[in-house]
């Protein structure tokens, strides 16, 4: 009895939560003309967060612009890290750190859906001089949130571009 009650609590939940439209983080809906998408330029961590993103909402990384849905072509990517503030004995206290890139998309015929447009994420961050090894883990994790922010940036771009495209 108190199996088959729990396994309908869990089938009750499982059901509010479809319906509320809840989904899992970092899955997307993406449409058609984006299930298959080839990333021209950019650096690794980039790369990587693209094919993340892509993978958890049914798409994926063309290895070639022939057949892709859309290609995502990246300019000028930067990443600047600069002190904000320093101690008395001259130590960086707390630091910015700067990421900026220019996108266009094409279609799949190398038609421009969207010119050159700009990314730019800022966030800072205090630097513990007494706990140097868990800010040096912190800002790698910043950085990583970054690149999500900036994939999802573009994602939810060339999204809105294509739906405007279809009317």
């Amino acid at each position: 009895m108190c199996v088959l009650t729990k396994k309908a609590v869990i089938f009750i939940m499982a059901l509010l939560l479809s319906a509320c439209g809840y989904h899992l983080r970092g899955a997307l809906d993406l449409p058609v003309g984006m299930k298959n998408v080839y990333l021209d330029g950019g650096s690794t961590p980039l790369r990587e967060q693209f094919k993340r993103t892509l993978r958890s909402s049914a798409g994926r990384l063309a290895n070639s612009p022939e057949g892709a849905g859309m290609i995502i072509r990246i300019f000028g990517e930067d990443f600047n890290r600069r002190a904000l503030s320093l101690s008395s004995r001259g130590k960086a206290e707390e630091f910015e750190l700067n990421y900026r890139l220019e996108y266009e998309l094409l279609g799949s015929g190398k038609s421009v859906l969207a010119s050159r447009q700009p990314v730019e994420i800022r966030r800072d961050y205090f630097n513990d001089q007494q706990d140097v090894m868990a800010k040096e883990g912190e800002e790698a994790v910043i950085r990583n949130e970054m690149y999500q922010q900036a994939v999802r940036a573009i994602v939810d771009r060339a999204r809105v571009v294509l739906e405007a495209n279809a009317k």
